[in-house]
């Protein structure tokens, strides 16, 4: 039986499916678009920063330079970092650069009926045990010419946050059309080199629609270049809690929220009577905690005086992924000028610049850059060419991407899908993914039944939609990322219990370096 696997990008994910799939004797092959390895970090502007601690983010076996000193590195020194962990494990001799995996096509007998009348995953169970292959449609990006290749087994590490990016609508003659500047998204502005990007947006004024870490970063660039004589002026529709860093009253955020008595404070997906139990009785001190860190930062930030509290609660935000880490000075910037912010549930565009709604004077600018987000269901349902499979993917726009231990889809046979689910630490988080895709392709794990894992799916979403409200399609599991690798660990048949004593176990956050090591009995 041949087991060839292709694995699609090379960023963080793809990286990592590649380093523990040859740990385990397979040949992948990684496809990327691009020259380069990095994904994302190869296309953010020159001020972007790590968002996490270094030790936060980082490979359980793989340590940061001792010359990084920074707690939160430079997107250059990331992607520095990411270059000697490829160079370190011999990824790079897998990888096929320029090379863009334009759709996948599965080659066997698969329809809706027979889809339906799976009890075991893919009719067997089995990563390699159906008849079917798949077909990848490889575009070399230099020569334009094309490829197909065959494989029994695919890894998708497309990411969530680039590709295709989100673009209000407008009606007629309140677009884009009608202003006589320049509109362009974030993804095009990041992808720019340093000096291009740094020469649009010199002495001209510039307004950045959006509210999450991309606008915050692109707004402080357009700050730093213009300062109060061409403020950049942040629209924004719906405010998140931002940080200056982790520090809450003198406690790491860490021991708050991401160690196991933190977790005790939450209902979990497939959890006992008794920790149900628990959960519900802890409710008042979840609460309080919430707003412990509320009127810190409301204490430490001027949110109160520019109106920008959210209405959300921090608990909400961290549940939905929707907090993040504010730019070095940014409210300094605001303070003084360089910074305009105006909150607004919607704007036009005119001749010159953009209406905010309530606003009858236009705000006069010259460029628009709408940070604006993306549309990653969209980019994983266009990767498919079978209507069937991107109807599995994402029936519609803003719902969650249904899958079982957020890798496989009950009803796609040989496919896994790294990277769609969120956390805090997502190079934490893609690392447990793919040990345990390692282990499963590897014959290690077994399954349950089409209908437990569909079960199981409708458990976990239930459960972030519990948390994080309207925003639970982003598939965050923060509040129990613990929970979640004590279930990969417990199918590898490795102790979920990484810590040393009770009272570490049960206070200590929980970080990569507890993983490290970690392999299937």
């Amino acid at each position: 039986m041949e087991r060839r696997v292709g694995i699609i990008g090379a960023g963080t994910s793809g990286l990592l499916a590649c380093k523990y799939l040859v740990e385990k004797g397979f040949h992948p092959v990684v496809f990327e678009a691009e020259d380069g390895i990095g994904g994302l970090w190869r296309h953010t502007i020159e001020s972007t920063k790590l968002q996490n601690s270094r030790e936060s983010y980082r490979f359980s076996d793989f340590p940061w330079d001792s010359s990084v000193k920074e707690e939160n590195p430079s997107s250059l020194q990331v992607l520095q970092y990411l270059d000697s962990y490829a160079q370190k494990f011999g990824i790079l001799s897998h990888i096929r650069f320029n090379s863009k995996v334009i759709d996948i096509d599965y080659v066997g007998e698969v329809t809706e009926e027979i889809t339906e009348s799976w009890d075991l995953w893919g009719g067997t169970g089995k990563p390699f045990g159906s008849k079917g292959k798949w077909h990848l449609q490889v575009q070399d990006t230099e020569s334009l010419s094309t490829e197909v290749y065959e494989v029994e087994f695919v890894v998708l590490c497309i990411g969530k946050y680039s590709g295709v990016p989100n673009i209000p609508k407008f009606p007629a003659g309140q677009g884009p059309e009608v202003f006589k500047g320049q509109v362009i998204h974030s993804m095009d502005f990041s992808s720019m080199a340093n000096e291009d990007a740094a020469k649009l947006i010199k002495s001209k004024r510039v307004t950045v629609i959006g509210s999450q870490k991309s606008a915050y970063d692109v707004v402080a660039e357009c700050a730093s270049a213009n300062g109060i004589k061409q403020p950049c002026t942040m629209v924004q529709r719906t405010v998140h809690w931002f940080l200056p860093d982790f520090n809450i009253w003198g406690i790491n955020l860490a021991f708050l929220y991401f160690n196991r008595f933190s977790e005790f404070l939450f209902h979990k997906p497939g959890e006992s009577f008794f920790l149900s139990l628990v959960a519900t009785l802890f409710a008042p001190l979840r609460w309080a905690i919430s707003k412990f860190v509320e009127s810190n930062l409301r204490w430490r930030l001027p949110l109160d005086k520019f109106g920008l509290v959210p209405n959300d609660s921090f608990l909400q935000g961290l549940s939905s992924c929707q907090i993040g880490i504010l730019p070095q000075n940014f409210y300094d910037r605001v303070k003084e000028g360089s910074i305009i912010i105006k909150r607004s549930e919607g704007f036009k565009f005119c001749k010159e610049g953009l209406i905010i709604d309530g606003d009858s004077k236009p705000i006069e600018t010259d460029l628009v850059i709408l940070a604006t987000g993306f549309r990653g269901d969209q980019k994983l349902r266009n990767i498919f060419k079978s209507p069937l499979f991107q109807n599995h993917i994402a029936p519609s726009a803003k719902s969650s991407v249904p899958l079982y231990r957020q890798i496989l889809h009950a009803r796609i046979p040989q496919v896994a899908i790294i990277g769609f689910a969120e956390g805090l630490s997502n190079l934490f988080a893609f690392e447990m993914r793919c040990k345990w895709l390692a282990s499963f392709l590897d014959g290690s794990i077994e399954l349950p039944s089409v209908r437990e894992m569909e079960k199981e799916v409708k458990i976990w979403e239930d459960s972030m939609k519990l948390y994080g409200g309207k925003y639970y399609w982003k598939s965050c599991i923060t509040n129990c990322h613990i929970w979640y690798n004590d279930q990969l660990c417990k199918d590898m048949g490795c102790n979920p219990r990484r810590k040393k004593g009770f009272f570490a176990e049960l206070f200590l956050p929980y970080g990569p370096t507890d993983y490290m090591g970690l392999s299937t009995k």
